[in-house]
């Protein structure tokens, strides 16, 4: 039994360490008494308990050589990477990163030779026939048939046809009558015309997977068993490859051999029919001249064997070892029989290998040696083979890790063991092989390891050359290596997928093959070597089909969570991640020239992206056109050599649908179910693939087992033939010269002529012990490529000469050389629009305004399309002279806008813009989603997030807005909202603070909460749809401004303007198209700005007179921050990648224009992205930077002056008061500096010296600065960050004050404490938090690392005190003492997920339900698990609840009464006394649901509570036929009362007081029902869906929580 010991750490408010439980743990102790004087604030004390999880799994994740030891550059996408576990070869522990070695070359053996083999024909004339047809056909000449070629040199080759029932049909014109082969008819030549060439992986073979190999002694003898019901057990002459004799085993599955050393005996351990153990043991000595092999004895056990071995010095002796026995065999007189091992003690545990002692003395008996076995729990027995005797006993040992990662000398003690899966031993040593992934050297006295190799995987096999040399191993994570002892040097010989592979894909100019796996990896292999180059493992999701760049070294990958990854291979890096698709990656296409990519998932929608040098754009997505099912991966798309056309199976199974492939516009649509008229069936397309050549043919394979030529201009049927295969066809090539196709179904591989498929038999192979998943051609056509169980290549015997290729009647574009820079230009995209379309598309922008200028061709990315609606503009040039400078007059009544140009293309270092505007304007109208909403608009593409953490990225939500609502009316609500808990810490700038006024303000999802510091009250303005991304207050602090996003994008974003003393809002604007990044007042407070994330691009102005638009352009590159000039009312800046953007607005009277200076960062900076800017008031301008730089610029030159390095990490928040900058950035630091000597280093220029600027002071907070506002000195503020925490900064005294906090994830549980003076939350933060209800104030936080609480309860009985049970993500349940501030006891009942818990009335029995459906019964005093109800087995719990009420009300005696709701619909109620182990089960209740799952994105809850007000009844509401909550009555055994709903339920709670039923809904609202009244009342004051609902036990206070926002409610019961 291993113990793991919790850490606790205790913490004051303001961070300081105040108690350390732990004295033994070494930990330093402090104190604090932060408090300030310039609050009358009372702060309550704070405590934090962080308990360090011991038993957790941390993630590690492994490097190879894609990724190298160094992190990977930044990507020029600025699309944060997702970590990707990369594993790593095998190496010396002096290495840590090496690349794969090449093998050494192993002899090659000739395999099977066959000289003459009998063939048998098939006949395809008349109906399927029986068996006298078959047999009148046995003797005929003919073509089909099975044929068996075995070659010397590897060169293995086996085709056949299908049964005599296979009938092979053609038809040649439109639709002419069914031809049919004759058997006669000419044959396909070469024949064979595939050879096996090569494997990579371990499979294939056999029809079934091989399970078991033995060599006799000499290694001239090889046996193999396969699995299955029919085993067979081959025996082969090892050096000539010939299969001597092959004989049925007698039983099922064999799992073990053993060869006997001379090679006469051969051992084997099976199932039988009945499931036991069954030994057979043959007489094997006639196999080599010729005779058969007989089986000498068999027995049955019940014992488990896993080894089982001949001994090598007497033939008729074994020894097998298992699951608690080693066991010694013997055959005499025809009998197998055996004796148990007496293992004292050891009889318990599971042996796994056994080995005897090599090497013998001449004063000894044969049999006088010791036999060791191997165990998983780490023991090494040593027995005396012939007095069966246990004589030592060691037990293997993990050493602890020292300083640098240096491990001790491993050595036999006491303690956790390691498992050990494979044992050999040598005359000198001992090799084992270990689960934790070690192959470990012994020397026979066990004293040491004197060597070990470490593998990727648990060691599997291990086994140890004759002359005792070399050590070869094998894992179950599919590496095979072998190590030399003398040199101690390892060489890899081969790995391959431990799962089935589902794609593979080569590259048309390196010899480099990519295949994705279900064992979630993708691995990349050297064709000429066939060792693997790189290997990238994705833990929580599956690769289900790649593709490399035609032109790059580059790949992209499809995911099962419908990600699409792009790789670039030559410098390791992943370049960019698209998640355009919600369901798995079934297709995945480059164009030929590689500036397109398409891609298609099982949800049915189809992505169109830009691919480009520096940049990837998604251009379109279609939602509901290609097929919805997965099965059609990997190849669900096809694309024409020229790329023009792309075809796909889709909307539905019955439907051929052909697009433009540079505009995803339909083309045609072929309905493929009733091009057979005589078929009673409707048939179904599987997969289709062009042919290579002019004229282009569309090959569609369906489910009648047909291959259909279509015309994909006309759609018209050419050609058909019928059977392709016995049951299906998986897949299809066709070669580049048009003339073959290969067809894969099951586990069968074809080769037809392509011409004249249906009339010339096909030639047919077999190989894969699994179904074919793909096959294709190499590039240069010289192999076949099949990928099943294994990747087969087989050299293709018909494959023209190299320098032959015509690759130009293909109608592709040439493939450019690697290092060609023009030929890896991504083209521009083309439509298939008219030629008016298209003028229109080359004259304007995508704003709708005419080009000022020729566009020059940009090497970036493909042009960027809007769908904005264009407009009509006179255009005039500019005539004041200045250069760079251009003017555009827009007509009264348009607001119109003008991109600004690229600093890319201009001749100088910035560029100047002009926006004019007229004073009366209206509305733009917008569209959008992936096709254009009106008639003329363009596509825009998806930009790409910026990689870092000052841009506003909302959280995503699968909730969306009720459409409908019941609000009540004035005066008449049953709810008021008294109380937020919680700062959005995903917000930026969320949080203003004006020390003059006191105005203090911040945002809890879509609350803005004004908040008197003094008092702590609270007033809450609503009216925001979507969470709240950003903050403005005016400078006199009399108007806020605030913004939301615009959600599923149904409409535009909001930024609500208001009265900062009435609290009423003034003025709804609406710009912006997705959401607001920031937004500043201007000095004087005429003007406000607002800036858009990096989807919107636009810069508005507004006049906070009129609250107008007076200008709007749209932005080159996202903005990150922008801020006005404190000096200049009229001006302000914003920062991007790499510039700065001053600019100035020009008020003339009837217009406004703005004009603009881009500057560009100095060298210095590097590639950084600017995040965060702020002036002082002499108009120098501080800007940060990503990577942790502050730059000075002048404002009024326009030039940085002065760098320097102030973090380390990204600067998110800057302030400039006087002569002290503040900076906070993603380290969690907050820094204070000196610049005072700044303006005196203006005049230097670069020149400045940085070391005149001094930090004063520095403060680490819980998270990443997010937003930060002081006083006019710099001396006190508010900080907030991204762990939801509001701080209070005071720099004078050197104190931190948590003024506000929240939980950082999602709140998963809440529960009242007794006398409702505190509450308890917990979240996937893994923290418990106690709060006060009186204040709201967090008082106590208990964390625990690594794990989610996802469940809280809190005892009311007075006995057990203030005490808190919360179930973890890991299956523990901890009990926490509130009035001792500290953890009493953890316990483990659970092996999964802990999803609710629940205290009984009396305190004394804790009941917990996990993720697998199993409740415990837990006691709280001594943590022993009392009972385990099975009853909800494989269903999560989702509620366990105690009844309030006595047992005595209905008709019970004592005890109490509770119920257990899981999610599949069920509820059990159970009548229970604890004191005398009495739990019965009372009633179980099961509801129906429709057929259809309408919640199976987003699973519905299934709820259920005790009615308070109505004894003996359950409320319950859940995924069913109808939206509803039942009132259920456990007396009557009916329902009594259906409240209609209007939505499914997501949290559920009842009044004690009065008849109030509170439902909380995925639609963001809150109900109150009365349903004594039949009223019901709704309230929306959540961002997302309400996922939890609890009414206090006096039933005067509702909690409610959406995400991790918890919102306390006065409930107005009168």
């Amino acid at each position: 039994m291993t113990y793991h010991q919790d850490k606790s750490l205790i913490v004051d408010r303001s961070g300081s360490v105040v108690q350390d439980p732990d004295q033994s743990a070494g930990w330093s102790h402090a104190a604090s008494a932060a408090t300030t004087q310039s609050s009358e604030r009372k702060w309550p004390a704070l405590v934090t308990i962080g308990i360090e999880n011991n038993d957790s799994r941390a993630c590690s994740y492994k490097r190879q050589p894609l990724y190298g030891g160094a992190p990977p550059s930044r990507s020029p996408v600025r699309e944060r990477p997702r970590s990707v576990t990369v594993s790593k070869p095998v190496q010396d522990r002096v290495s840590l990163i090496q690349q794969i070695t090449t093998p050494r070359p192993l002899p090659r053996r000739a395999p099977l030779q066959a000289d003459t083999i009998p063939e048998r024909y098939l006949s395809v004339s008349g109906r399927p026939g029986g068996d006298a047809e078959r047999q009148s056909s046995a003797g005929e000449e003919d073509d089909g048939g099975v044929h068996v070629y075995a070659h010397r040199g590897r060169k293995l080759a086996i085709h056949r046809h299908e049964a005599d029932s296979e009938k092979v049909i053609c038809t040649t014109t439109h639709r002419p009558a069914k031809l049919s082969a004759e058997p006669g008819g000419k044959k396909l030549l070469p024949d064979p015309i595939l050879k096996l060439l090569k494997i990579i992986g371990f499979g294939g073979g056999t029809k079934r997977s091989v399970s078991a190999l033995a060599f006799n002694g000499s290694c001239t003898l090889l046996a193999s068993a396969q699995t299955g019901t029919l085993s067979m057990v081959r025996l082969w002459d090892f050096e000539k490859g010939d299969c001597l004799v092959m004989f049925r085993t007698h039983a099922h599955s064999v799992s073990c051999l053993s060869f006997s050393h001379s090679g006469s005996v051969l051992c084997g351990v099976g199932k039988d029919k009945h499931g036991k153990n069954m030994v057979v043991v043959w007489n094997t000595s006639q196999a080599c001249r010729g005779g058969e092999v007989v089986v000498l004895a068999k027995a049955h056990t019940d014992v488990d064997i896993q080894t089982m071995k001949i001994a090598f010095f007497d033939d008729t002796r074994m020894v097998s070892c298992g699951r608690d026995n080693v066991r010694l065999w013997r055959v005499r007189s025809g009998a197998l029989r055996s004796c148990p091992v007496n293992l004292g003690e050891y009889h318990n545990l599971e042996f796994t290998d056994l080995a005897f002692e090599v090497g013998h003395s001449p004063e000894r008996e044969l049999e006088e040696r010791t036999l060791y076995v191997c165990s998983r729990s780490g023991h090494i027995l040593e027995i005396d083979y012939k007095n069966v005797v246990l004589c030592n006993v060691r037990r293997l040992q993990s050493a602890p890790f020292q300083h640098g990662e240096r491990r001790e000398k491993m050595t036999f003690n006491s303690g956790p063991g390691i498992a050990i899966n494979s044992l050999c031993v040598s005359a000198t040593y001992c090799a084992t092989g270990s689960e934790d992934g070690y192959m470990r050297l012994w020397p026979l006295d066990f004293s040491g390891v004197f060597l070990e190799a470490e593998h990727e995987g648990p060691v599997s096999c291990v086994a140890i050359s004759p002359e005792g040399l070399r050590v070869l191993s094998c894992t179950s994570t599919g590496e095979f290596g072998v190590l030399d002892v003398p040199s101690r040097g390892y060489q890899t010989l081969m790995r391959s997928h431990t799962e089935s592979l589902l794609a593979f894909s080569t590259h048309p100019s390196y010899p480099q093959l990519a295949t994705v796996s279900s064992d979630n990896t993708i691995r990349i292999w050297d064709l000429a070597s066939l060792q693997q180059l790189y290997d990238f493992t994705a833990n929580e999701e599956t690769p289900c089909t790649v593709t490399f760049h035609p032109m790059r070294q580059a790949l992209a990958c499809g995911f099962s969570s419908g990600a699409i990854r792009y790789f670039d291979v030559a410098v390791t890096a992943l370049q960019a991640e698209h998640k355009q698709h919600r369901g798995a990656i079934t297709g995945l296409l480059f164009s030929p020239d590689g500036a397109l990519m398409y891609s298609s998932c099982s949800a049915g929608s189809l992505a169109l992206y830009s691919i480009g040098h520096r940049e990837q754009h998604v251009v379109r997505v279609l939602g509901n056109v290609v097929c919805k099912d997965s099965e059609r991966g990997p190849q669900a798309l096809t694309l024409s050599r020229d790329g023009h056309l792309l075809a796909f199976v889709g909307p539905t199974e019955y439907t051929v649908t052909i697009m433009d492939g540079r505009s995803l516009d339909e083309l045609l649509r072929v309905d493929v179910s009733i091009l057979d008229l005589d078929s009673i069936k409707l048939d179904c397309a599987l997969g289709l693939a062009f042919s290579p050549r002019r004229p282009y043919r569309l090959l569609v394979f369906t489910s009648g087992n047909k291959m259909l030529w279509l015309d994909p201009t006309t759609g018209q049927l050419t050609r058909e033939v019928t059977h392709l295969h016995k049951e299906y066809c998986s897949s299809v090539a066709v070669s580049e010269d048009n003339k073959y196709l290969v067809t894969a179904g099951e586990r069968i591989l074809k080769v037809w002529d392509h011409g004249l498929a249906g009339s010339l038999r096909p030639q047919v192979f077999i190989g894969h012990s699994e179904p074919i998943q793909q096959v294709d051609f190499s590039p240069d056509q010289q192999c076949v490529i099949t990928a099943g169980d294994a990747i087969f290549i087989w050299n293709f015997e018909a494959a023209p000469e190299v320098d032959a290729l015509d690759v130009s009647s293909a109608g592709c574009v040439p493939a450019a050389h690697p290092s060609s820079v023009m030929g890896r230009l991504p083209l521009p995209l083309h439509s298939s629009i008219d030629c008016a379309d298209q003028r229109r598309d080359s004259t304007f922008i995508s704003s709708g305004m005419p080009r000022v200028s020729a566009p020059r061709p940009c090497i970036s990315s493909p042009p960027r399309l809007d769908i904005s609606p264009v407009h009509g503009a006179a255009h005039t040039e500019s005539d004041d002279g200045d250069e760079g400078l251009g003017k555009v007059h827009h007509e009264t009544s348009k607001v119109e806008e003008v991109e600004v140009q690229d600093p890319g293309e201009s001749a100088g270092h910035s560029s100047l813009i002009i926006i004019e505007n007229q004073v009366n304007r209206t509305k733009l109208p917008w569209g959008r989603g992936g096709i254009a909403a009106a008639q003329g608009e363009d596509l825009r593409p998806d930009p790409l997030c910026p990689d870092i953490y000052t841009h506003f990225n909302p959280r995503f939500k699968s909730s969306s807005p009720a459409k409908v609502a019941c609000h009540p009316s004035a005066g008449q609500e049953r709810l008021v909202l008294r109380t937020v808990i919680g700062y959005n810490g995903n917000g930026r700038g969320n949080m203003v603070w004006n020390p003059d006024t006191g105005f203090f303000a911040y945002t809890c999802g879509c609350v803005i909460v004004v908040e008197d510091l003094h008092s702590g009250s609270q007033r809450h303005w609503l009216g925001h749809p979507e969470e709240i991304s950003t903050l403005a207050l005016t400078h006199d602090g009399l108007i806020l401004a605030s913004s939301s996003g615009s959600g599923d994008g149904s409409s535009l974003c909001q930024i609500r303007v208001w009265d900062a003393q009435e609290g009423t809002c003034v003025k709804v604007l609406q710009h912006h198209s997705t959401e607001v990044q920031a937004m500043s007042f201007s000095r004087d407070d005429r003007l406000l700005l607002s800036v858009g994330d990096y989807r919107d691009g636009t810069l508005a102005l507004w006049s906070t007179r009129t609250y107008e638009m007076l200008a709007s352009t749209k932005l080159p590159q996202p903005a990150h921050a922008a801020i006005f000039n404190p000096s200049h009312a009229d001006t302000f800046a914003c920062v991007g990648s790499r510039t700065v953007n001053f600019w100035r607005v020009e008020d003339n009277g009837a217009s406004s224009q703005m004009k603009v200076f881009r500057a560009a960062v100095p060298d210095e900076v590097g590639a950084a992205e600017l995040t965060s800017l702020t002036y002082n008031p002499t108009s120098l301008l501080y800007t940060g930077c990503s990577t942790g730089q502050v730059c000075v610029w002048d404002a009024q030159t326009h030039r940085c002056f002065m760098t320097w390095e102030a973090d380390q990490g990204e600067i998110g928040a800057l302030l400039c008061r006087g002569n002290r900058l503040l900076t906070g950035s993603n380290t969690r630091r907050i820094r204070l500096w000196s610049v005072a000597s700044v303006q005196e280093l203006r005049e230097k220029g670069s020149n400045a010296s940085s070391s005149s600027v001094l930090m004063e002071q520095e403060m680490t907070l819980d998270g990443a600065i997010v937003s930060a506002t002081f006083d006019d000195a710099l001396e006190m503020g508010i900080v907030g960050t991204t762990a939801g925490t509001l701080w209070y900064i005071n720099w004078v005294e050197n104190t931190s004050i948590r003024l506000i906090s929240g939980h950082r994830n999602k709140v998963t549980g809440l529960v009242v404490g007794p006398g409702e003076t505190h509450c308890a939350t917990c979240g996937e933060d893994g923290s418990v938090r106690v709060w006060s209800l009186h204040s709201c104030e967090l008082l106590l936080q208990f964390q625990v690392l690594n794990q989610n609480c996802l469940c809280v309860d809190w005892s009311r009985h007075p006995s057990s005190g203030q005490r808190i049970a919360a179930g973890y993500s890991d299956g523990t349940i901890r009990f926490f003492s509130v009035s001792k501030t500290e953890m009493e006891m953890k316990i483990h009942p659970h092996p999964c997920a802990v999803m609710a818990v629940a205290f009984s009335l009396t305190g004394n029995v804790l009941l917990s339900g996990g993720k697998d459906g199993m409740m415990a019964v837990s006691s709280p005093r001594t943590g022993m698990t009392i009972r385990i109800l099975s009853d909800h087995k494989e269903s999560p719990l989702s509620a366990i609840q105690f009844s309030p009420r006595k047992p005595e009300e209905l008709g019970l005696e004592g005890g109490e009464i509770w119920l257990a709701a899981s999610l599949d619909r069920r509820v059990s109620i159970w009548a229970s006394d604890w004191t005398k182990d009495k739990c019965e089960l009372l009633d179980w209740l099961s509801f129906p649901a429709p057929d259809h799952d309408e919640g199976a994105d987003s699973p519905v809850p299934t709820l259920a509570s005790f009615c308070p007000w109505q004894p003996g009844t359950v409320v319950y509401t859940g995924f069913g036929i109808e939206k509803e909550a039942l009132f259920y009555s456990l007396a009557q055994k009916q329902v009594l009362l259906r409240v209609p709903l209007s939505h499914f339920a997501t949290s559920l709670s009842m009044s004690p007081a009065a008849s109030l039923l509170v439902v909380g809904f995925r639609e963001r609202i809150i109900r109150v029902i009365d349903s004594s009244a039949g009223t019901q009342q709704d309230f929306s004051a959540h961002d997302d869906a309400v996922h939890l609902c609890r009414i206090s036990p006096s039933g005067n206070v509702l909690f409610t929580a959406s995400y991790n926002q918890v919102l306390v409610w006065d409930i107005q019961n009168s």
